[in-house]
């Protein structure tokens, strides 16, 4: 073999064990949180997966465009269709809004009627009634047969819990990553109910002059409102993703909304914050962050004209001043919004829209327990524009954030060698943090039934 041909093998093998980051090593995610009560409550439920080092697929798991690369075109592995019911909605501007409805499975006491306490495949509501099971006296059968046992266990699985899911942008019920995170959700005794962003589903038609938008939270707040109305007695865990993330951060801090009070805590996954910041960064060739805004910006503008006998009638752009070839011709994500989203959003500027739209001006106002979840290479979300959600988990209680060493955008994936395993590190996760919202949820309960 020739020196030249070994050079060209040598330089390849390095470009590969960058690309892939291969002599990285798993992390434990590190957490900030200020309250050591509240943080002690949730490390009851999630310790097993929180105190434990994430192993993502060995070959290119350590690489977060990997992640997110193979979580864009792929999804999730072996994921399983859960069955749901979609709920239509008419919404006073015309607008037709869907959201998709999936009932818990029943069987969830015997999974950890017959499990021991501390197995890893057990957690959220799994893990808290386990706990409560560990804390009984031991002078009480608990051998399987026992009818009076299976009946208290029963009683308390019937704590009636809905999740409600805000997907990424352009996202919907039907993403498959938000389909297996609904499905393990489903196993572990959950109720799910996921938005669907107005003019993502094919099957649904565009029936008013909008789609959805970075800052809206109108769309998932009549979903909230709907889904009290049909369960009355349900006490809701509100979860975002990424875009979905940011709506659910706003939701839950906006001074000018009134939330159901049947709100227990609310999980927000890989947003970025700050839009005013984030497309600044997102403008940059650096780490290929121009390259996703790329993707991003051709997703959105497909939805856009995808729709556009109704979104872009001729009605519609003199009322709103459009000019339909600066929409087509648009490169970038700000370029778009600056000829469309902003003026169907009677904005200005697109400072003002952006400014608007962050979920960082509205922090302050939460009031309501809150989890963040971020990864540390995630290629769209570059670690600057985590420092402000690490400085307010610092002054605020009952709220955490959980930075995560590797996962890339919506990844996480974890195990095996080239192969991972079907449920991620963040479905697992996911599911244990909510248990240990409920844990948190039931501890104030009877706290405050003690005090009267």
């Amino acid at each position: 073999m020739s020196t030249a041909l070994l050079a060209v093998f040598a330089v390849i093998l390095c470009v590969l064990f960058r690309v892939f980051n291969v002599n990285s090593q798993p992390q434990r995610p590190s957490i900030w949180c200020s309250d050591q009560d509240f943080l002690d409550i949730i490390l009851k439920i999630s310790s097993s997966i929180l105190q434990e080092p994430y192993i993502p697929t060995r070959l290119w798991g350590f690489s977060g465009h990997m992640q997110t690369i193979l979580h864009s075109l792929i999804g999730r592995l072996h994921c399983r269709w859960p069955i749901g019911e979609r709920v239509y909605l008419l919404l006073r501007d015309g607008t037709t809004l869907t959201y998709d409805v999936y009932q818990p499975v029943e069987n969830l006491y015997e999974e950890f009627y017959d499990a021991p306490l501390g197995n890893t495949a057990i957690s959220g509501l799994g893990s808290f009634f386990l706990l409560l099971y560990s804390l009984l006296p031991k002078t009480t059968n608990v051998k399987t047969g026992n009818k009076p046992m299976a009946s208290f266990l029963q009683k308390l699985t019937k704590d009636d819990i809905t999740v409600a899911i805000c997907p990424g942008i352009a996202n919907s019920s039907e993403s498959v990553y938000i389909r297996t995170f609904v499905h393990w959700a489903q196993y572990h005794g959950y109720r799910c109910a996921v938005l669907n962003h107005v003019g993502v589903l094919k099957s649904v038609p565009v029936t008013s002059p909008r789609i959805f938008s970075y800052g809206n939270t109108n769309d998932y707040n009549e979903m909230m409102t709907a889904l009290v109305e049909k369960y009355p007695n349900t006490k809701i865990i509100c979860i975002g993703f990424s875009l979905g993330g940011n709506l659910i951060t706003k939701y839950m801090g906006e001074t000018d909304r009134v939330r159901p009070t049947q709100i227990i805590g609310a999980i927000s996954v890989c947003q970025g914050y700050c839009a005013l910041e984030g497309t600044k960064w997102m403008l940059n060739w650096q780490n290929f962050r121009r390259f996703y805004l790329y993707v991003m910006t051709e997703n959105m503008k497909n939805i856009i004209l995808k729709h556009r006998h109704v979104l872009l009638t001729e009605e519609v752009k003199n009322y709103h001043k459009l000019n339909e070839h600066e929409i087509i011709s648009a490169a970038t994500l700000p370029e778009l919004d600056d000829a469309y989203t902003r003026k169907i959003s009677n904005f200005e500027s697109l400072t003002e829209l952006y400014s608007w739209s962050s979920s960082i001006n509205y922090l302050q106002n939460i009031a309501s327990p809150m989890i963040f979840i971020n990864a540390r290479d995630d290629p769209i979300v570059p670690e600057p524009l985590l420092e402000p959600i690490k400085n307010f988990v610092s002054e605020r209680p009952e709220t955490l954030y959980l930075e995560v060493a590797h996962g890339g955008h919506l990844g996480f994936y974890e195990g095996g060698l080239i192969y991972p395993n079907p449920v991620t590190w963040l479905d697992r996760a996911l599911v244990a943090l909510m248990g240990g919202l409920v844990f948190k949820h039931n501890l104030s309960l009877k706290k405050t039934a003690q005090t009267f």
